[in-house]
């Protein structure tokens, strides 16, 4: 049986601010490239790694018990914003803890 050969691209699935995307695209066709792979490659091609420094953030992973109805509900609305259940989690804290919540 002949052996295939290993893929030469694959795909990659990533989030990116749609301002960004905004400006890649425009990038793109100025270039004259053809897709937003190809943008993407040469953003990684001119990019300098050697020199990168993440911005930390400081996180810690907790664990919280909500009441069911509580937890069923924060389920349904993450699925009606389309968001995860832990981005309305912080949001909400965000929210408190800036004193905002319901008017």
């Amino acid at each position: 049986m002949p052996i295939k050969p290993a893929p030469v691209s694959a795909p990659l699935t990533f989030d990116l601010p749609l301002a960004l995307l905004a400006k890649l695209e425009t990038k793109r066709k100025r270039a004259g490239l053809r897709s937003t792979s190809e943008i993407i490659r040469l953003a990684l091609r001119e990019f300098d790694f050697g020199s990168y420094r993440p911005v930390p953030a400081e996180h810690r992973q907790i664990s919280v018990r909500l009441p069911l109805r509580q937890r069923k509900f924060l389920t349904q609305m993450a699925r009606k914003k389309d968001v995860s259940v832990g981005e309305l989690l912080r949001a909400a804290a965000d929210g408190f803890a800036a004193g905002k919540g319901k008017k």
